[in-house]
């Protein structure tokens, strides 16, 4: 029975693709399978596998070993446990965002959450993954979270419980695109909620992309109110640009005191 319905599913797919051939994530050519792209394309993609920023994941080729943090969480630790992206937001990547956020195509999610994963290996230790919320009147207006769509694969992919419900967002905030990183934190301080237990549970906030990390911030925060142990995210993209900070000339401490560990 097992084998018959398997060879039915491949013949299904095989049809549907004579029907509607598969085209790369990233350009009008025909692929072998579905949730793919060119293999000079993908070489071309900047995955954020390499040395980093052991608290926000932020790159840094020059880190001496693993327990390096960068200039900005010495200066004020997020309140995270830790944040990993699988791809820098550039100019090659930024179609596979777009259209996954503004164009509803789902065909790479199996990819993404493969590319997530390997960013952030850490999500296997979650009591559950969440998205980060929409409002109501966006998610009504949009028709779709692309944010849960990628949470929901990646709780696919590792067979962790998925809660789209748990946390919301209780007040429609304008769009970040444009504010400072303080006009930010202050666009949605205060604009999440928790409608469920969390207390001594861990979690993996996924949201399809990191800028100044305010937005995860935001929810952590929400999360660690209601009792949350821990809390960990991973974004499909990060926005990856110096940032010229006033670092203290007191150090914090090593990064296992600034990480509480």
């Amino acid at each position: 029975m097992i084998a018959r319905s398997q060879r039915l599913y491949r013949l299904g797919t095989t049809l549907a693709d004579l029907i509607w051939p598969p085209r790369s994530l990233l350009s009008d050519a025909r692929v072998d399978r579905l949730g793919t792209l060119e293999a000079d394309l993908w070489r071309g993609l900047d995955f954020l596998y390499g040395p980093g920023c052991i608290r926000c994941g932020f790159p840094l080729p020059e880190a001496t070993g693993p327990e390096t943090l960068c200039p900005a969480c010495i200066a004020q630790p997020p309140v995270y446990h830790r944040a990993r992206a699988a791809l820098a937001y550039d100019d090659l990547s930024k179609p596979l965002v777009l259209s996954l956020k503004h164009g509803g195509r789902k065909d790479g999610l199996r990819a993404f959450a493969n590319w997530m994963l390997e960013a952030a290996p850490f999500v296997w230790e979650a009591n559950q993954i969440l998205p980060v919320p929409l409002h109501g009147s966006r998610l009504w207006q949009r028709g779709y979270n692309q944010a849960a769509w990628l949470a929901q694969a990646l709780a696919n992919r590792t067979a962790r419980p998925y809660n789209p419900l748990l946390l919301q967002r209780k007040r429609k905030t304008p769009s970040q695109n444009g504010l400072s990183a303080r006009g930010r934190k202050r666009n949605v301080a205060g604009a999440f909620q928790v409608m469920g237990h969390v207390r001594g549970q861990s979690f993996v906030l996924v949201d399809d992309v990191m800028t100044t990390g305010a937005t995860l911030e935001a929810c952590t925060s929400a999360l660690l109110r209601a009792g949350a142990a821990r809390v960990d995210c991973v974004a499909l993209a990060r926005v990856v640009r110096p940032t010229k900070l006033d670092v203290p000339t007191e150090p914090l401490g090593t990064a296992e005191e600034v990480f509480n560990v």
